[in-house]
């Protein structure tokens, strides 16, 4: 008899595409490459003898044929998502505490949006943040006085945890639009030198600017700290200063004209989110879900992300 083609994974690609708007972002969220999603889409399109997308066209637009197959995607998907989580409810594993730590002070801007789709999809979950900035959250994980962790960077392998990707995003640097550097394509290290760099009250080891280009380069600037994003921006647009803040906290400030943004190096500066959890605590099902559902918005809706 023969096998049918039409799996889960064809209908998860065909959401992706929708959610997403190009083949790049789908296949990030999907752990794909741009090659392989194509290949899915073509074997599709051979089988049922029709084109499933409108070609280029973006963002992606679907044929009647890709649009029934989608329609199916958003029946199926979220009822199959349902009876996992009901059948984890049953095992006993629908419930539980979720507290997680954060290391930076800007998680904030994505991570409160994905506890709230979270929440009604495990109702029996205890979901919280553990307050204040936690500068080494690992030893609470381990100690299970938090089951997840945020980090910068995939630390060195540590016996009790598990590191899952979340994404890679990219820092740049922010100055008033009068600034002198305004007028650079891109800023190198040595231009921070002689400027007041703006940042949060944090150790030198937690700013992806310092971390990943001046303190490499032997640049130390001068300092001024805010607690708050907002006041960080005001204080730049201001003319106290610069900043270098990721991408994904600043678009309405740079459409609104008070800022610009400059890339970090000629290639602009990359940094990486993981999530920590203990290795048993990665295989629960809600820990798994919230992990997967962050990841997923945060590719589809942050700006200057890509996939680890």
């Amino acid at each position: 008899m023969p096998q049918p083609v039409l799996e889960l994974r064809h209908l998860e690609t065909l959401l992706a595409l929708d959610e997403c708007g190009n083949l790049s972002k789908a296949a990030a969220r999907l752990y794909l490459t741009q090659s392989a999603l194509s290949h899915q889409l073509k074997a599709l399109e051979r089988h049922y003898g029709t084109i499933l997308l409108v070609k280029n066209v973006r963002p992606v637009r679907f044929t009647a044929a890709g649009t029934r197959l989608l329609d199916l995607a958003r029946s199926v998907l979220p009822q199959v998502a349902d009876a996992e989580r009901e059948l984890a409810r049953l095992a006993g594993g629908g419930g539980g505490p979720l507290r997680v730590a954060v290391q930076c002070h800007n998680c904030f801007d994505w991570l409160m949006p994905a506890m709230d789709a979270f929440r009604p999809l495990w109702p029996g979950v205890e979901l919280d943040i553990i307050s204040g900035f936690v500068a080494d959250p690992l030893p609470l994980v381990e100690r299970a006085d938090a089951e997840l962790a945020v980090v910068h960077d995939e630390p060195p392998a540590r016996p009790l945890l598990s590191f899952s990707p979340l994404f890679r995003y990219e820092s740049v640097a922010l100055m008033s639009p009068t600034h002198p550097l305004a007028a650079k394509p891109w800023l190198e290290a040595a231009d921070f030198q002689d400027q007041t760099l703006i940042t949060y009250p944090v150790p030198d080891e937690m700013l992806d600017v310092m971390k990943h280009c001046l303190v490499p380069a032997g640049v130390n600037p001068r300092r001024r700290t805010a607690e708050l994003t907002v006041a960080i921006l005001q204080l730049v647009a201001s003319g106290r200063g610069i900043a270098a803040l990721p991408a994904w906290t600043i678009g309405h400030y740079i459409a609104r004209g008070y800022v610009v943004s400059r890339p970090i190096g000629r290639g602009g500066l990359r940094c990486d989110l993981y999530a920590a959890t203990r290795r048993a605590g990665a295989e629960v099902a809600y820990i798994r879900e919230f992990i997967t559902l962050t990841r997923s918005l945060c590719l589809t809706e942050l700006q200057g992300v890509s996939a680890l």
